[in-house]
């Protein structure tokens, strides 16, 4: 009798389990659905004389003009796809397509966690579907656009790995998308330029993608925040593409100081974040002869910047070759600070996050993107525009949300 009873106890949890997972399954397939629907809804962004970029007889795309030339940064859009989120990743499609449509940028460069396949929050571990939301709204939009691959894009558990999802972007025809996994020979996917000319043909400003990884082997999980860093292949890719476009723009030009002008995108930060936010720090918030603040906070507690582990050289090599200006990176979503380090600035975008962090989706001081206008000359300008403004006008309902100014974070030992 004991074990008949114990047998129907188990036959009913199974029944459950499996009532459970056909509800959410549907929930599911249906909220994906709906959102696909109003992703479909939005217009094309209007943008007069759109500049269309080509391939130049290296692979890299080119655009071509004598004219400003407007990046928008986008970074850690968190998109779920899953039972438990699609209200939130509604916001978040929302909330980029009313600062695309009203920037009308040349380009937006999206710099890690497009996905947030966290079974928990999401409630599900299908990170194509939230590349596929994504790449379906960008399209609709009609805005040329890249990404780079943050921690979160490919979890160790998730259904795609890096390299699906980067064959994604770059092979399933997608007209806008400009995303290239790069060359073979150096570790990630999405190691990429894209050069801006003018109509000589000199590069006037090189737009590097890096793929900064994810998680080291001992914390594939990501539970310890033990990340990875930008390796030293890619820092000896990044040298002789600077080297190579140096010697294009002296074949133009005939002049021995034609070094390009560069930026750099990726997902988590370099070490000289940290340095140059500590010593700023421990100079009473006051600027010093290596570190000058341009603008925004650190907002995250802890250790404030969740950096990649050990020297990888790269900020070495800007010093070196004098091409690179300034790095754009996200990860770390409520610090918004740009800081000049060494000559070289040193800039967080601002997130769209509404579901990773705990009640971020009530908060809104850290939420909005980063316009970077380039010059003919290779000079920028960049500035933080918060979402909530009035110039982004949402075509879903704009959600109310505490503006309360993050709080400047210091050092917390642990």
């Amino acid at each position: 009798m004991k074990g008949k009873r114990f047998l129907k106890i188990i036959g009913i949890i199974l029944a459950l389990v499996i009532l459970f997972f056909a509800v959410t399954s549907v929930i599911t397939v249906a909220g994906r659905s709906n959102n696909m629907k109003k992703v479909e809804s939005f217009e094309q962004v209007k943008i007069e004389n759109q500049l269309v970029p080509v391939e130049d007889e290296n692979g890299y795309w080119t655009f071509t003009t004598d004219e400003d030339f407007k990046v928008l940064q986008l970074t850690d859009i968190h998109i779920g796809a899953g039972w438990m989120c699609h209200g939130k990743d509604l916001k978040a499609l929302n909330a980029v397509a009313a600062m695309v449509t009203a920037e009308k940028p040349d380009l937006v460069i999206i710099t890690g966690d497009i996905a947030y396949p966290i079974p928990p929050q999401a409630g599900t571990d299908d990170n194509l579907a939230s590349a596929e939301l994504f790449a379906a709204l960008m399209e609709k939009l009609g805005v040329y656009w890249t990404v780079t691959f943050g921690n979160h894009d490919t979890e160790e558990y998730s259904d795609y790995n890096r390299e699906q999802i980067a064959d994604f972007y770059e092979n399933s025809g997608f007209k806008y998308c400009l995303f290239k996994s790069g060359p073979e020979s150096i570790d990630g996917y999405g190691n990429s330029v894209i050069n801006i000319k003018n109509s000589k043909g000199e590069i006037t400003q090189s737009l590097f993608t890096f793929d900064s990884h994810s998680y080291l082997n001992h914390d594939i999980l990501g539970f310890g925040h033990d990340y990875d860093n930008i390796h030293e292949n890619q820092v000896e890719w990044y040298r002789e593409c600077v080297e190579k476009f140096t010697a294009h723009n002296r074949a133009i030009s005939g002049e021995e100081t034609s070094v390009p002008k560069s930026t750099a995108f990726f997902h988590i930060p370099l070490k000289e974040y940290q340095d140059a936010w500590y010593e700023y720090m421990d100079n009473d918030f006051k600027d010093t002869e290596n570190v000058k603040l341009l603008e925004g906070i650190a907002g995250e507690g802890g250790v404030i910047v969740f950096l990649g582990d050990g020297e990888d050289g790269l900020f070495e090599a800007m010093l070196e070759l004098g091409s690179t200006k300034a790095i754009f990176c996200g990860h770390d979503h409520e610090n918004n600070f740009s800081l000049e380090y060494k000559g070289i600035q040193l800039s967080y975008g601002m997130s769209i996050d509404y579901l990773a962090y705990v009640g971020i989706s009530g908060r809104g001081a850290q939420r909005g993107c980063k316009v970077i206008t380039y010059s003919p000359d290779g000079s920028f300008t960049s500035k933080n525009e918060s979402y909530y403004q009035d110039k982004y006008a949402s075509q879903f309902e704009k959600e109310t949300v505490d503006m309360e100014e993050l709080t400047c974070a210091t050092v917390v030992e642990e």
